[in-house]
């Protein structure tokens, strides 16, 4: 299911967790993709970019976040813990409820 408009307007917070979560699965593909289709080669994951197209009253940007954090760390374990930014955004392309972002350490 694909989210858009703002958080904290047309969507709830647990709508917004679920938009995080579906980006961060969009990015373990592009990482997947990056290490050849071997994930035994990310060593961790080391930070976090979430942009939540937040109303203007809007103030739990870091509620939503915990959906692209939370499967982190359920797929990596320890691994997954990483450091993160919470950003509420006027809007972002599309009018995608959330962006995410990431930075890891991967074997050569």
């Amino acid at each position: 299911m694909a989210y858009s408009g703002q958080v904290g307007g047309k969507l709830s917070v647990e709508e917004g967790k679920a938009a995080a979560r579906i980006c961060a699965l969009n990015l373990l593909s592009q990482l997947r993709t990056s290490c050849g289709g071997d994930m035994d080669r990310v060593k961790r994951c080391i930070k976090l970019n979430i942009y939540v197209n937040s109303a203007s009253s809007f103030s739990s940007q870091p509620a939503v976040a915990n959906g692209a954090s939370d499967l982190m760390v359920e797929i990596f374990g320890e691994k997954g813990v990483h450091v993160r930014s919470a950003v509420g955004v006027a809007a972002l392309p599309g009018n995608a409820a959330v962006e995410v972002d990431g930075e890891f350490e991967i074997l050569i």
